[in-house]
């Protein structure tokens, strides 16, 4: 069973940056697609970036340019390196699979963007 921890959110001024983390249990990490994800407060859960295996990445529009997803296969972990952040980013941030099937939930990290 795979599980994902996400962190390094916290609050941030509009224009700041932020790199948020996502270890992953499990022995399959590697061949996995992942992705970030985004819940702002009565809105639904969308995707922000995804990563496949082979590190062929994609973004939502509205943070190209400005979000950079990686991962570390060794480490089991996947990055999300957010720059000139805007408060429409505020959001808790979650880390999954990529695609249309999910596991498990993490309880996310939070992103604050204010002045």
């Amino acid at each position: 069973q795979v599980e994902f921890v996400e962190s390094g959110g916290g609050l941030v001024q509009p224009g700041g940056s932020l790199r948020l983390s996502c270890v992953a249990s499990g022995s399959a990490f590697s061949i996995l697609r992942m992705a970030w994800y985004r819940q702002a407060p009565g809105e639904q859960r969308k995707l922000v970036a995804g990563i496949s295996s082979g590190g062929i990445t994609n973004y939502a529009d509205s943070v190209k340019g400005r979000f950079t997803i990686s991962r570390d296969n060794v480490k089991k972990t996947v990055y999300l390196q957010m720059n000139s952040l805007k408060p429409e980013d505020t959001a808790v941030y979650y880390c999954n699979l990529g695609g249309t099937v999910f596991l498990s939930w993490g309880q996310g990290t939070q992103v604050t963007v204010s002045s």
